[in-house]
């Protein structure tokens, strides 16, 4: 059988939040105001924390971000912040549970919230070819502002995951063999459909639950 480790991005692999590293990223360059969207940015963050933003929400806010961009027009911009920002945060410790798993012969995905444009050079860093992420929608060669399709947030990571199993020819077997870490309630859902969850320098609240379940907590030096 097949054995799937699955990931999540921010917070677990990586020491911080794509999204909002991605949005002062863009401040930094002068592409985003500052006064403007900071205080935004920081509330949003503050909400998903919380589980009090929608998938909508906190999807789609992040969305606006591109709106009126090209792809191609911002792939420097994209290749700068994976060196700069991301790949930093990107810890030995995360990247040897990685390895571990790649190692053992695991087939390896990295599920997260962030969309695609923002994150397909991160998973590429890391070497995981199956990357689920929100979409964005891209009219004429721009992106509008907009998520397109189910948000791979909470419920619909689930979704997501069991679509991606199909393409893939897998059964939900894969599922009760699959390894899922992640840092956050707000991947409950999945979390509780893999065989083996484990909890990532967990948010309170996973913590909680984990304890809870007896699901094992892992403290990644970073």
């Amino acid at each position: 059988m097949t054995r799937l480790a699955l990931f999540d991005l921010d917070h677990t692999l990586l020491a911080g939040d794509s999204d909002v590293l991605w949005c002062g990223f863009l401040i930094e360059q002068g592409l985003l105001d500052r006064a403007a969207f900071e205080p935004r940015n920081q509330a949003m963050a503050e909400r998903y924390a919380r589980g009090a933003a929608t998938s909508a929400e906190f999807c789609g806010f992040y969305a606006e971000t591109l709106a009126g961009a090209r792809p191609e027009g911002w792939q420097g911009l994209r290749e700068r912040f994976l060196a700069d920002v991301i790949a930093p945060r990107l810890s030995a410790a995360a990247r040897a549970l990685v390895e571990r798993h790649r190692a053992a012969g695991d087939r390896l995905v990295l599920t997260t919230a962030t969309n695609r444009f923002i994150v397909e050079l991160t998973a590429r860093e890391l070497g995981i070819g199956s990357l689920l992420a929100t979409e964005v929608e891209l009219v004429d060669g721009a992106f509008t502002g907009r998520t397109h399709g189910t948000l791979n947030m909470r419920e619909g990571k689930v979704e997501r995951l069991r679509a991606w199993l199909v393409e893939q020819a897998l059964d939900d077997g894969a599922l009760a063999a699959a390894t899922f870490y992640s840092d956050s309630i707000n991947d409950l859902s999945l979390l509780e459909a893999v065989g083996h969850p484990v909890a990532v320098d967990p948010d309170d609240a996973l913590e909680r639950h984990a304890r809870r379940c007896g699901w094992p907590v892992l403290r990644l030096e970073r």
